[in-house]
């Protein structure tokens, strides 16, 4: 489909399908629900508890077979891998202006700065936080732990967002993303990364969606309570 072209009432009707969010609180996932939040659209949740390990159930990993949230599934296909859902979720709702379009020149570092994430913070900041002796450069994906984060300060250091002046998905993305590092000290504690994270967390949308999750959270929690006693 053309993305400048207007939607047909079918194409409306198909994307405004319900999506299934497969979530678990406080857990990577919870980026999907600050999106999801952001969009302000319904989504049936379908809530797992870690603690039990219901991610490893035979339900869910005939769903997932990595067991790992989020996912989603929506018109029939499974999405897994949180930027790749993200994305999805962004180019569904094109009149939230959360993607760039293709056409857009910015549309080349949106995708360029999503895929980051998974191609080079993830391993880089696993790899650290294991202690795991670094590999020579040129043989690495991501090449090394200082020049991932030293490329992402450079980037956020143009501001304020990290595309510039919109904020974005990839702001969903990265704000979580270094909320959740800052607190396991998985980078360094610099200014702009930590300015970066608490503006994209103050947002009504992402302060709620970790309301929600408190909330979800606790309910498991006397879940849990209620079956031991």
């Amino acid at each position: 489909m053309n993305a400048f072209a207007p939607f047909n009432s079918e194409e409306t009707r198909e994307m405004q399908t319900p999506i299934t969010f497969f979530h678990a609180p406080f857990s990577r996932s919870g980026v999907t629900r600050a999106m999801l939040e952001e969009l302000a659209e319904p989504y049936d949740l379908v809530a797992l508890d870690l603690e039990r390990d219901e991610q490893r159930s035979a339900e869910y990993l005939s769903i997932n077979p990595m067991g790992k949230v989020p996912a989603i599934r929506h018109q029939g296909a499974l999405i897994t891998e949180q930027p790749a859902i993200l994305m999805h979720l962004a180019d569904l709702h094109p009149e939230r202006h959360l993607a760039p379009l293709i056409g857009d020149p910015l549309r080349g570092e949106y995708l360029r700065w999503m895929v980051f994430y998974g191609s080079c913070f993830e391993p880089a900041i696993t790899d650290r936080s294991q202690n795991r002796p670094p590999v020579p450069q040129r043989t690495s994906g991501y090449g090394d732990y200082d020049s991932v984060m030293s490329t992402l300060a450079e980037q956020l250091e143009r501001g304020p967002w990290l595309l510039g002046e919109a904020f974005s998905a990839a702001d969903v993305l990265w704000g979580g993303a270094l909320n959740w590092a800052l607190m396991g000290r998985l980078v360094p504690d610099w200014p702009v990364f930590r300015h970066y994270s608490e503006q994209v967390m103050s947002r009504p949308a992402i302060r709620r969606a970790f309301a929600l999750d408190r909330a979800l959270a606790d309910d498991q929690r006397q879940q849990r309570e209620a079956l031991a006693a």
